[in-house]
């Protein structure tokens, strides 16, 4: 029987004295709980993922002070072996580190394993840092199991279980996953299954999207079964820039699938059993296996993307959130989020009305911060913008008009919101949506100011949706429904309505699913957004709006470089996940 201890924690990059420090506080736990072994997540000692800070001088000094710690304090623990995450130096031609695993114990590293497939899809991009490790199985005995170890891409090259008909398989979240792809020429649990481990230690730092809880415990399940091999999987948590982990460290057995799950979005210190293949609570009780069903769609943006602001706005410094309240739906939705994540009293708005805001917008605003209890200023632009045009003309000689009048508006506000920003030390959230994102309908230098951007990764139906959600989770209307209702409008002209520039959200939206996710999307979301689109491309007019759509997603790249990060909820959201050249031929 192994007593052992997952230690689902939440590491700040380069904070390598603090995550050492928490580190030890978990392994502590653990030691109290009566465990052999304790196991953090992936270069859990740094933070994942450090870039190019690996090479910054010093850098690496501070990783071996904070192992110091790490190796002093295991000496207290005479029955525990910890399991942790670090970069380590190596000799010989490629690169001079790799992405390791090492087991302490009463004050030595008795272990070390070198992640030996490195991503380079998606958002991931070790191969830059790192150099492969060999294509070999580690075990160690710790108390009465055999124990082999990996890190997590190493668990995701198995062949996994065919669907059949050669289509993807697809997770309970409703995610698409790989039926068990063939991205590197080894597959690691190969060699595990060789060496006959009793148990399976994986070490994650598996960012969240839509649908990637389901897709982990289908591949590792599948790999359990294949292979006959018990896993325990240890993620982290917390939110990176654009990226957040949700945790949901599980254990996997060959027969009964997942039996164990960690908590969700949150840091999660549990105790565990594991003898004879089977995992047990740390009182002996059995474990039944966990239900598939994952958090509902619009549950799961929430979560994430409240995460992912509190710990970008801690781990910078910020205290309080700034948010330019149009009465629209995107900064009320964005509010909302905000005073979910820090508090009410952390979060101020600013309404800065035009000639062309409707007095139901600024209604709407006031309405708004009155349900959320959030501070509203009102800060008129009709003047600021009256200047800038006077003064305009008598340098040019041309009054403005058309987009250029409409823009100026749009950068006034963007203007006057840094300089709250600045005044205060306030966190300026934007507050544009994917669709708008992808086509362009924003302005830079205006409304792509800030620093976060929380729905940079939701179409404008999720908005909607979410902010429908968000009411119906508090049990009341903090979004009024005004808000919700209204025909969406940037309202930089007179009676001006997107849908003056743009097709209806609801068709330019499954269009832009099949242009930049297409098979990414989960399955009904797939089959949805391309039914739709055939349809589309049956008539001359549908293929024209199609074409018109890639051209302004092509054209408006460079708007894209420009923005401020977006918190991740998609498998492909703008920025490091969807690299494209701004000075291209796209078609």
């Amino acid at each position: 029987m192994l007593t052992f201890t997952v230690a689902q924690i939440n590491p700040t990059i380069g904070d390598m004295e603090g995550n050492a420090a928490k580190m030890i506080t978990a392994a502590s736990q653990a030691q109290a709980d009566g465990a052999e072994l304790v196991i953090f997540p992936e270069l859990s000692l740094t933070g994942y993922y450090p870039g190019d800070l690996l090479e910054e001088a010093g850098f690496l000094s501070r990783v071996d002070l904070a192992l110091g710690s790490l190796l002093s304090a295991s000496q207290q623990w005479p029955a525990l072996h910890c399991v942790i995450g670090a970069p380590m130096p190596r000799t010989g031609p490629g690169k001079p580190l790799h992405n390791a695993l090492l087991v302490i114990h009463a004050g030595q590293i008795v272990l070390r394993y070198a992640k030996q497939l490195l991503p380079t899809y998606g958002v991931f991009d070790e191969r830059r840092h790192f150099e492969p490790g060999p294509d070999v199985a580690q075990v160690l005995r710790i108390g009465g199991a055999q124990i082999g170890f990996m890190i997590c891409e190493d668990g995701w090259n198995d062949g996994g279980e065919d669907t059949g008909d050669g289509s993807l398989s697809h997770s309970a979240d409703g995610a698409a996953a790989s039926a068990g792809s063939a991205d590197y020429p080894v597959n690691p649990f190969e060699r595990m299954r060789a060496a006959a481990p009793d148990l399976v230690v994986s070490i994650n730092a598996s960012p969240s999207n839509i649908g990637k809880r389901g897709q982990r415990h289908q591949i590792f399940a599948s790999a359990s079964r294949r292979h006959g091999l018990p896993i325990v999987f240890v993620n982290q948590i917390g939110g990176h820039d654009q990226l957040v982990y949700d945790g949901s460290s599980f254990a996997v057995e060959p027969q009964g699938g997942v039996v164990f799950e960690a908590q969700r979005f949150t840091e999660h210190v549990c105790t565990l059993r594991f003898g004879a293949g089977k995992f047990s609570a740390a009182d002996g009780q059995a474990l039944s296996a966990v239900s598939t069903q994952g958090l509902p769609r619009m549950e799961f943006y929430r979560q994430q993307i409240v995460l992912g602001l509190t710990d970008y706005a801690r781990r910078c410094g910020f205290k309080r959130a700034l948010v330019g309240s149009s009465g629209g739906i995107d900064s009320a939705l964005t509010l909302a989020l905000a005073v979910q994540a820090l508090g009410a009293e952390n979060v101020a708005a600013v309404t800065l009305p035009s000639r062309y805001s409707s007095a139901g917008s600024v209604g709407d605003s006031v309405a708004l911060c009155a349900n959320l209890g959030i501070e509203l200023t009102t800060h008129p632009i009709v003047e600021l913008v009256a200047t800038y045009g006077q003064q305009f003309e008598r340098s040019f000689h041309t009054p403005l008009k058309g987009l250029a009048a409409e823009n100026l508006q749009a950068r006034i506000r963007g203007t006057v919101l840094m300089e709250v920003s600045n005044q205060f030390g306030h966190l300026l959230l934007t507050t544009g949506n994917k669709s708008e994102l992808a086509v362009g309908y924003c302005t830079l230098y205006g409304d792509t100011n800030g620093g976060l951007g929380l729905i940079g990764d939701l179409y404008k139906t999720e908005v909607f949706a979410l902010s429908r959600h968000v009411n119906a989770h508090a049990g009341r209307e903090l979004i009024p429904a005004a808000i919700i209702d209204k025909p969406p409008s940037a309202e930089l002209a007179p009676d001006q309505k997107d849908t003056d520039s743009l097709p209806p959200y609801e068709v330019l939206d499954e269009i832009l699913k099949t242009l930049i996710e297409g098979p990414r999307l989960e399955r009904a979301e797939l089959e949805q957004a391309s039914a739709f689109v055939q349809q589309l491309q049956a008539t001359a007019e549908g293929r024209a709006l199609i074409l018109r759509v890639r051209q302004m997603i092509a054209r408006n790249e460079y708007k894209r470089r420009q923005a401020p990060p977006i918190v991740r909820v998609r498998t492909r959201a703008f920025g490091s996940g969807r690299q494209m050249p701004i000075a291209a031929k796209h078609f």
